[in-house]
């Protein structure tokens, strides 16, 4: 890791496949430097911690008085403790047709890994996914030419206090195929990923995370996709504390009839600072996109919405959507917008909006007046304003887990 934005130098791995890759990355970090509190896509998450030479430690939380993530979900299950794979927890990779970075050949990978990433960082540079392409060594590659069997199951355990973990995915659909991919895991006490999508005409990607539990990590996330004519990209990512984590989202639809939706959840409880930054390119015709997020907010805790939808010339019959909404349970917490549109063709429809408030006390009345205890009605009433986002999730068993792992947190955060 490097220890301020005038540092530079960076021991990165050397040869290989990648190596074209990774010295670009190199060079275009020493070009931009570090993230700092003044800079424009940072101004309201202090990126201090996630650049410091040494991760801050994080105590290790014991979460055996719960099921892991997506237990009763048929998957392939590959597990990374502390970013490093651990093959005698996981699934062979061969079934879902993964190979390891680490083992990696040329082929197809050379053709996106670092890429996506480099497309990514014009105009807006995102020098934290440069530093992960330069520096990885552990992740995934998968190439999908078909439908696959089951979801391929990323599990991040977080087994030491200093773990300062870096994790580069890439994955590569061919024209119809689909996939479904899960992450869970709170991963190490520093987390640094990159996944980076990419979507051939007609192919399906959909993707389901839960970020949790150990409240004392801190995680910087980046999500690259591609997508071409009439493919689909779903996302959505749920966050149940954390001290840091910001989500990158860096979407370009560049062909026609692209679909791609991006929606997060989050719950939030003290020491808590949560940023989604999203950003959606239009290039093609007769597009659509969606961004929905919401957040629940108490006792000081700080949620952060950064959207904004691109529509560049001759991307007409554009169908852009964005919503961002914080529930706030106390008058200490606060949320933080900045919904942007940016149209560049006359035949589009493009609408955002941001809200924030508290609970609707008719509707908590009205509830308690027909017996529902109070925190039981408060808890009604926050599942029911995280739903826009959690419909978002199309198969419905892992939405269900979704929405248990809610009512879950809701129950040990009642007071």
């Amino acid at each position: 890791m490097l220890a301020t934005k005038q540092f530079l130098p960076l021991d990165r791995p050397r040869g290989g496949w990648s190596e074209a890759a990774r010295a670009d990355a190199e060079a275009r970090l020493a070009a931009m430097g570090l993230p700092g509190k003044r800079d424009e896509y940072w101004r309201y998450t202090d990126p201090t911690s996630l650049t410091t030479a040494a991760p801050q430690a994080a105590a290790l939380f014991d979460a055996s008085d719960e099921a892991p993530h997506f237990d009763a979900i048929d998957r392939v299950k590959l597990v990374f403790v502390d970013g490093v794979f651990a093959p005698d927890l996981s699934d062979d990779p061969a079934v879902a047709g993964v190979e390891l970075l680490s083992a990696g050949t040329a082929g197809w990978a050379a053709d996106i890994y670092g890429v996506l990433e480099a497309r990514g960082q014009n105009p807006v540079p995102r020098p934290l996914a440069a530093l992960n392409t330069a520096a990885a060594t552990e992740g995934v590659l998968i190439h999908v030419t078909g439908r696959t069997a089951k979801p391929v199951n990323l599990i991040y355990l977080h087994k030491s206090e200093t773990s300062d973990a870096i994790l580069h995915h890439c994955i590569k659909l061919a024209p119809g195929a689909e996939l479904t991919l899960l992450e869970n895991g709170p991963a190490a006490a520093r987390f640094n990923k990159v996944l980076e999508v990419d979507l051939a005409e007609g192919a399906r990607f959909h993707h389901i995370r839960a970020q949790g539990r150990d409240h004392e990590r801190r995680a910087v996330t980046h999500v690259f996709a591609r997508l071409a004519a009439d493919a689909l990209f779903k996302s959505f990512t749920l966050t149940a504390n954390g001290v840091l984590t910001r989500n990158e989202a860096v979407i370009e639809l560049v062909g026609d009839d692209a679909v791609a939706h991006v929606a997060g959840a989050a719950v939030g409880d003290g020491d808590f600072h949560h940023d989604d930054t999203v950003f959606v390119t239009h290039a093609g015709q007769r597009c659509e996109s969606r961004q929905v997020f919401k957040k629940v907010l108490k006792r000081g805790a700080v949620g952060v919405f950064q959207g904004k939808i691109l529509v560049k010339p001759g991307a007409q019959k554009t169908d852009g959507y964005q919503i961002s909404q914080s529930l706030l349970l106390d008058d200490d917490s606060q949320f933080l917008a900045k919904p942007e549109l940016e149209i560049y063709a006359d035949d589009v429809k493009c609408s955002h909006g941001s809200t924030s408030g508290a609970i609707d006390e008719t509707a908590l009345y009205y509830l308690r007046s027909r017996g529902v205890p109070l925190r039981q009605a408060q808890g009604l009433l926050v599942l029911a304003f995280l739903a826009e986002a959690i419909t978002e999730i199309e198969d419905e068993a892992i939405a269900e887990d979704i929405r248990v792992r809610l009512e879950s947190w809701l129950a040990r955060h009642d007071n």
